[in-house]
């Protein structure tokens, strides 16, 4: 006869007190299934005195969990104590890595994000690229919290990362310097007189009130005709930031609602009455690095009509985590809901579709400096009204062409903006007087 292990009788006896058991063999809802668990006990006996190296009862257990949360989808994960500061560190904005924002595909580390300015950013990593090794290390195996404790270190070191690309045959290696990485949540900058930009790099605890600070900064400069607000490779954070973001650029209305298993789980997510930019002409700019809180933002956006959406189709992380604390040094972070859009499309595995489609492509506009103009004829006459607004018109030329070059999708929404006022003028404007005889 077989002798219990005295750890199975435990295992058994405390998950059996933990809900009723069916005593039929086709389980009910709500009962745990009594076979599985006690082959659970078995393997955990069978790893316990026959594995090669002994390993601890509390490390077995972690194991344990850690392969739960990771075959549920990409964003339940197990924290450990330095898993959660490390979770408090990216909201708050300053840490020490590579500047990468990071999820778990098919048993690899894929890049959601490089975050602006870090070292990931400056060696070229994009959205998509995976990563398949980690020094000599291969990253099958590991699990995202190893992967990233991994890719963490003291600021000065080195570490040399295998990147497979989608589109290139051969894997790369590249090799990153470990730097404080300082996440500037938004800057703001003139694109054009008349024409603002926004960045918002990631969302934080106080990036609602920071992009406010931004918005009424170009205010007072000078009247807006037109904003870019950019989301490129942004992959989100705090959900509240998301929600106020939004609700500077609307009057009231919903920006998100969240609906899940627990009851606590469906929420709607309102904007204050009070449109702050006034009404602006607004485009946003998304790509494959946008997700959660800028998809949040770029859904919401673009079903009240308020803004334009270019760029490419958005990431697709339309999942809610929840904090669930253990102790007070563990805690799960656990998928308990999902995000809709206020029309009620559901961004998880979909992601947002622009409404104009524009690629990144380097884009090199046709040398005209050559071409001969009737301003370049000897003795031409010159225009009756003036030439007042050449000088600015030459400007705006030149920003066009350096924007052109350095960031083509920037370029189309500003031409973009250009086009709403435009019309919008042309429609406000009254007739000229005919001048001619009858």
């Amino acid at each position: 006869m077989r002798r219990s292990n005295p750890l199975q009788v435990a295992l058994a006896a405390a998950l059996c007190l933990a809900a009723p058991v069916a005593v039929s063999a086709v389980e009910e809802p709500g009962r745990l299934p009594l076979d599985e668990l006690r082959t659970f006990a078995d393997v955990y006996h069978q790893i316990r005195i026959g594995y090669v190296e002994e390993i601890d009862d509390s490390t077995l257990l972690e194991y344990a969990i850690q392969g739960m949360l990771m075959n549920l989808d990409p964003h339940s994960v197990y924290l450990t104590k330095d898993d959660f500061q490390d979770l408090q560190d990216s909201t708050t904005g300053e840490f020490t890595g590579l500047g990468l924002e990071v999820g778990m595909e098919d048993g690899y580390v894929k890049v959601i994000a490089p975050i602006d300015g870090s070292p990931a950013a400056a060696a070229g990593l994009r959205s998509g690229d995976v990563i398949l090794k980690l020094g000599h290390n291969p990253i099958k195996g590991m699990s995202l919290g190893e992967a990233i404790d991994k890719m963490r270190g003291p600021k000065g070191s080195e570490i040399e990362l295998t990147i497979g690309r989608p589109g290139e045959s051969q894997p790369f290696e590249v090799t990153l310097v470990r730097d404080t990485i300082k996440v500037a949540s938004v800057r703001e900058r003139w694109l054009e007189p008349g024409y603002g930009y926004i960045r918002v790099a990631q969302f934080q605890s106080a990036t609602g009130a920071d992009v406010r600070k931004a918005l009424d900064t170009l205010m007072a400069k000078q009247e807006l005709e037109g904003l870019v607000l950019d989301l490129r490779n942004n992959p989100g954070g705090i959900l509240n930031a998301s929600v106020d973001v939004a609700g500077l650029f609307m009057d009231g209305g919903t920006v998100v609602y969240t609906q899940g298993r627990l009851a606590n789980s469906d929420m709607y997510y309102k904007a204050d009455a009070g449109d702050a930019s006034k009404g602006v002409p607004l485009v946003v700019l998304i790509n494959a690095g946008s997700a959660s809180a800028s998809e949040i933002v770029a859904g919401a956006l673009q079903d009240h009509r308020r803004a334009i959406v270019m760029g490419t189709h958005s990431f697709g992380k339309g999942s809610v985590q929840t904090i669930l604390p253990l102790s007070d040094s563990r805690a799960v972070k656990l998928t308990t809901a999902l995000y809709f859009t206020p029309s009620g499309r559901s961004i998880q595995a979909e992601g947002i579709a622009p409404d104009i489609q524009v690629e990144r492509a380097q884009v090199t506009a046709y040398d005209t400096s050559a071409r001969v103009t009737e301003v370049d004829l000897t003795r031409h006459l010159d225009n009756v009204n003036g030439s007042s607004g050449s000088r600015a018109a030459s400007a705006s030329r030149r920003v066009a062409s350096e924007l052109l070059a350095s960031d083509n999708q920037l370029y189309e929404a500003l031409t973009l903006l250009k086009g709403i006022n435009v019309l919008g003028m042309r429609q406000h404007k009254t007739a000229p007087q005919d001048t001619g005889e009858s």
